[in-house]
């Protein structure tokens, strides 16, 4: 709430307590009006499908585990986008994303990449071991794979029987 002008404040307080038929607010019930009175003032949404950002936990518990992972834009909301990882979707607020100004095939690549480590990570009978490679791959800091990288991902998809879609 202290990201807000004194005026918004008391404005968050008091439909809060609105909300709440009088009563004190939870604190999840004024982080929500907050969120709210915040998206009001922000730039609108400038993220397309499919493009590649990097998720940044910052603050929010919701995304804890997830910092620094890589995911591809799945659904573009007004304020926040669904972005797709190595281990499923997450809706993130744009504030919790940075954008990678990749070209359109880098990103092709990505998408590749993202749905051979789900098609993976479906596999009920997965590892430890295979788990642990597809949560790497799913925290790149560059967008391709290394050769190594490339060689493991087959390797787990031979292993599984999970067919290589190109």
């Amino acid at each position: 709430m202290t990201k807000l002008e004194p005026q918004e404040q008391q404005e968050v307080w008091l439909t809060a307590v609105e909300l709440v038929g009088g009563k004190v607010p939870t604190g999840r019930i004024v982080k929500d009006v907050v969120q709210k009175i915040m998206e009001r003032s922000k730039l609108p949404n400038t993220y397309q499908w499919g493009e590649v950002c990097q998720i940044l936990a910052k603050d929010n518990p919701e995304l804890r585990g997830k910092g620094g992972c890589w995911g591809i834009v799945a659904r573009v909301n007004d304020f926040s986008c669904t972005v797709k990882t190595w281990d499923g979707e997450y809706a993130v607020g744009l504030q919790h994303l940075k954008f990678y100004n990749y070209l359109s095939a880098v990103c092709e690549q990505m998408r590749e990449i993202c749905d051979r480590i789900n098609r993976l990570r479906e596999n009920e009978n997965l590892e430890e071991a295979a788990r642990a490679v597809l949560k790497h791959l799913g925290e790149l800091k560059q967008p391709y794979l290394t050769g190594v990288e490339e060689k493991l991902l087959m390797l787990l998809e031979s292993e599984y029987g999970v067919r290589i879609i190109l």
